[in-house]
């Protein structure tokens, strides 16, 4: 029996996030005899070098054996150690610590010769690390934009100095939209056809509305009949929570049965649970935190919100649209997310009264199963895992 090939994906981290959700989803998929996914993950506790991230006694804690090295687990930890998968970390990387940084990639890469394609989906570093991966011998490099847009501030102006160029450094340039091509590799290279769009698939069946689910979770949550809106994402900067709770309260001031269902964590949530305190509408939020779940609670949801200042293609716009809900979306996200008619885009420099005007006229539309539009409109996880077989297999990217 053949050993299996392994495919290391770059990631800031395996949380609850986007991307992460979107390369679970494909990995649950992967014939494991065939292709292993492995995980290379950035972490302020390792200073120098890296570290093999290991399960302990009890799954307390997360760490490499004798070196003292602790950290905290992940969404995802658990079950990637639990179909095979490795994960490694590296230092963060903080711009003044280039050198250190390049100097841990490059002793990592050095450590391991096992893989037979890299992909980096963290591309504000994805410059560094492909050239050292490729000199070290891995046959294929990839560059994956997963988002169409950056940070304010310094951060953001580091993020585009060190992707100049990247096209060039990496054999295969993917990306999740038109946007995020565009952002991240330039419009030069998306003319030049140097960059391929593959759509963030995800397991359709699991979001399929369902109304015996809906009325459970409904339950659940001490919900009768109100109008329940809801939202999933991390409170962060990118995803607009400030707008959001205004157009919450814009609803709230005309119509007292509604409730709003938060998806997700993050640093921005104690501001925002203040926020909710501040507007008058903290009984009528509900902070859910992190969800293995979350396919539930958008059967529980009557219409779905996205206000975000910029993405590369939603994960949480096709799992929503998957389950039948109305969305509501900035203008901003891009239009290849919208696979269905369900999807109205709203500018976000409209003031929150013209959303909850929108979001009334929708309130009392029926839902209905979508499942053959998604697949129809290349969503489903499923088919995409077998294009990207054949890719990971033989370096051939046209099936995908």
């Amino acid at each position: 029996m053949t050993k299996p090939i392994h495919v290391l994906h770059v990631l800031g981290g395996v949380g609850l996030g986007g991307a992460e959700s979107r390369i679970m989803d494909l990995y649950r998929q992967m014939d494991r005899e065939e292709i292993q996914f492995d995980f290379l993950v950035h972490d302020s506790d390792v200073k120098n070098g890296f570290r093999e991230v290991g399960q302990t006694g009890g799954g307390a804690a997360l760490q490499r054996k004798n070196d003292g090295y602790v950290r905290k687990p992940q969404f995802y930890d658990e079950e990637i150690q639990a179909m095979g998968g490795h994960i490694y970390a590296l230092p963060k990387f903080k711009v003044y610590n280039y050198f250190s940084y390049r100097k841990a990639v490059k002793a990592f890469f050095a450590a391991h010769r096992e893989f037979r394609v890299v992909q980096g989906h963290m591309t504000s570093t994805a410059g560094i690390y492909l050239p050292v991966a490729r000199k070290a011998g891995v046959p294929v490099a990839v560059a994956h934009a997963r988002n169409a847009g950056v940070v304010k501030g310094l951060k953001g102006i580091a993020t585009r100095f060190f992707r100049r160029g990247l096209v060039k450094k990496a054999d295969f340039c993917f990306a999740c939209s038109v946007f995020a091509g565009q952002d991240v590799f330039g419009e030069e290279a998306m003319r030049a056809g140097q960059v391929k769009v593959i759509y963030n698939a995800i397991d359709v069946g699991r979001f399929i509305y369902n109304e015996k689910i809906r009325q459970e979770t409904r339950a659940e949550l001490g919900i009768a009949g109100e109008l329940v809106l809801g939202h999933v994402g991390r409170f962060e900067y990118q995803k607009n929570h400030p707008y959001l709770l205004d157009v919450f309260a814009a609803v709230c001031g005309k119509r007292p049965d509604v409730r709003l269902l938060l998806l997700g964590d993050g640093e921005d949530r104690p501001a925002m649970e203040e926020k909710c305190r501040r507007l008058g509408i903290a009984d009528r939020v509900s902070f859910l935190g992190n969800r293995r779940d979350a396919q539930r609670f958008y059967q529980a949801m009557d219409i779905f919100l996205l206000p975000s200042f910029f993405e590369g293609l939603p994960g949480v716009l096709v799992e929503a649209q998957a389950a039948g809900l109305r969305c509501l979306v900035s203008d901003t996200v891009t239009r290849e997310a919208k696979a269905t008619d369900l999807v109205t885009y709203l500018s976000i420099e409209e003031p929150p009264a013209r959303w909850a005007e929108e979001i009334l006229s929708q309130a009392d539309d029926a839902r209905r199963d979508t499942a053959q539009e998604m697949r129809d409109a290349g969503f489903d996880v499923r088919t995409q895992a077998q294009g990207y077989s054949h890719f990971y297999l033989t370096g051939d990217s046209s099936h995908i």
